[in-house]
């Protein structure tokens, strides 16, 4: 496979569309470009950036066109992290590189021989399973929230773990609550969700957790504790804690969701299954296999969880019925 000549960039026109553009065609023109942009999750926004601009890097160095590129050129660049990028990084690199010839308007196609001959090479010279999230259950929530201690951080993650798990919350949504969505009843709590991932609209969705059988894991009691010793009235309800037990006014970014998870397992004793990874999506993981497991619907599970797309719900189901189910039962052993 060779890789294409560089070409310099075709000259631009000195007069564009967009250079015609009065003050306030270009005012609505900026604020096209930023609704655009916010066509994608805040997180998936960074790592496609990150993609792009390792992608353009590479181009620089191998002497190649980035946008629009060739396929050969993508093929080799997938080619080259073969051995040392997973193939969901892989796959992500691509939906990145793709993402930003659609923008531009450059033709783009995933499915270019050069391409997908390429990455079924490697699927089958390294491929690998997906790792997926260890489910969490309660079993393991158990152990996640007895390593939180009583102090104001100890306090927050219990709150962030269990809530996490009994709402079926991404990383993003767990951050991006505030205390104005919070409705505690008698029973539980109502939780507004103003933006998720499956809500890409701002529509918003209403969820409901009612109060647990025990004290040590109910989420509510966790989220009543919290935020009673934060003094948290309004904003953000999950906010920074410094080493010296300090508050901090700013909102937990998503990433912090998973250092939490990180630290409190390491202290828990708790490792990932051979295979799996330790994930704050694990949470979701664990809720729908618990869920399942107690009898509960599949309309019943997705309602909670918002998945739209029944296939992924059951995979995590298929993996709870892996050994429950198993038709080695029914044999004479």
């Amino acid at each position: 496979m060779t890789l294409p000549a560089h070409r310099p960039p075709a000259a631009i026109a000195p007069e564009t569309a967009e250079a015609r553009l009065t003050d306030a065609g270009q005012t609505a023109l900026a604020a096209a470009e930023a609704y655009a942009r916010q066509s994608l999750a805040p997180e998936t926004r960074r790592a496609y950036a990150t993609d792009w601009r390792h992608f353009t890097e590479w181009c620089g160095l191998a002497g190649c066109g980035a946008l629009p590129a060739e396929p050969a050129a993508v093929a080799a660049y997938l080619a080259g992290m073969a051995q040392t990028h997973s193939r969901s990084a892989l796959e992500r690199r691509l939906a990145a590189i793709g993402r930003q010839h659609r923008l531009h308007g450059h033709p783009w196609s995933a499915a270019h021989p050069a391409i997908r001959t390429t990455l079924q090479g490697i699927r089958r010279a390294h491929g690998s399973r997906k790792r997926q999230a260890t489910a969490l259950t309660s079993v393991e929530l158990r152990k996640l929230v007895n390593a939180c201690p009583g102090d104001l951080a100890g306090l927050r993650d219990r709150a962030l773990l269990l809530l996490g798990f009994a709402g079926a919350l991404r990383r993003s949504e767990l951050v991006g609550i505030d205390r104005e969505h919070l409705r505690f009843t008698e029973t539980g709590l109502r939780l507004t969700l103003p933006r998720s991932k499956t809500d890409a609209a701002g529509e918003g969705v209403e969820l409901g957790i009612t109060r647990g059988r025990r004290p040590q894991t109910c989420p509510i009691r966790a989220l009543e504790a919290w935020l009673t010793a934060s003094d948290t009235r309004y904003g953000p309800v999950f906010r920074r804690v410094d080493q010296w037990g300090n508050i901090d006014h700013g909102r937990l970014v998503p990433e912090a969701v998973w250092q939490i998870l990180r630290r409190r397992a390491g202290q828990a004793g708790l490792t990932a299954a051979s295979g799996e990874r330790l994930s704050p999506h694990g949470l979701r993981a664990g809720f729908v296999t618990e869920a399942y497991m107690a009898g509960a619907r599949d309309e019943q599970i997705m309602d909670h969880t918002r998945h739209r797309d029944l296939k992924t719900m059951r995979g995590y189901v298929r993996r709870a019925k892996l050994v429950t189910e198993s038709p080695v039962k029914l044999l004479d052993l």
